[in-house]
């Protein structure tokens, strides 16, 4: 770990006792892992301390840990223009654990923490509008977890005749094909490409 990182990652965690309870550093970056119930006071001291100033917000996900008992790590991401540093906050959280809200701090996380309650199911204490913001309202489920199924719950059409979209159960169109992979570098030396047997066909 970069020594100026590791020393910044301390200096945070000897600031607020008990916040912090990981310090990494990836690609230049400082990475915290912070209690859920210090996260507030931790991000507002990220902000306005002097040798911190991490005032602009960039970003804000979730990653989804299936089998750990708090599935979801809250990830958020912020700069500082003065110390031209950036930094990585995580948070664990279960599906029915609410996360504070940073909107009070940084109002542009507003449609991020949207976003991750509308993909992964993460929930947020605080927000002012928590609500899907890239699935329709009646959508089932959460695409972004690991348990969500490829084809989802339901499709969507409108309805000619209903003069109205309507929901119905996925119903694929054709089978599931089976695709041949097999390189021809790996796989035998007569093995020919599905198609290239048009071009030996058709010199021109």
């Amino acid at each position: 770990m970069d020594n100026g990182l590791r020393q910044l990652g301390e200096s945070i965690a000897a600031a607020i006792p008990g916040a912090v309870t990981e310090i990494s550093a990836a690609y230049g970056e400082l990475t915290l892992t912070v209690e859920a119930s210090r996260l507030i006071e931790t991000v507002t001291y990220l902000r306005d301390d002097p040798s911190c100033l991490f005032i602009a917000f960039t970003d804000l996900t979730a990653v989804d840990h299936p089998a750990r008992a708090r599935r979801f790590d809250v990830v958020t991401h912020l700069l500082s223009p003065k110390h031209n540093r950036r930094i990585r906050i995580k948070v664990e959280t279960s599906e029915w654990t609410p996360v504070p809200s940073l909107t009070a701090l940084y109002p542009g996380a507003n449609w991020y923490e949207r976003e991750a309650y509308d993909m992964f199911g993460v929930l947020f204490s605080g927000h002012p509008d928590l609500r899907r913001i890239l699935t329709d309202y009646g959508f089932d489920g959460h695409p972004l977890r690991k348990d969500f199924p490829m084809t989802g719950y339901v499709q969507m059409r409108y309805d000619d005749e209903q003069k109205r979209v309507i929901y119905e159960p996925v119903q694929l169109t054709q089978e599931y094909r089976t695709f041949d992979f097999l390189s021809p570098w790996e796989g035998s030396g007569d093995y020919v490409l599905p198609g290239d047997e048009k071009a030996k066909n058709n010199p021109h």
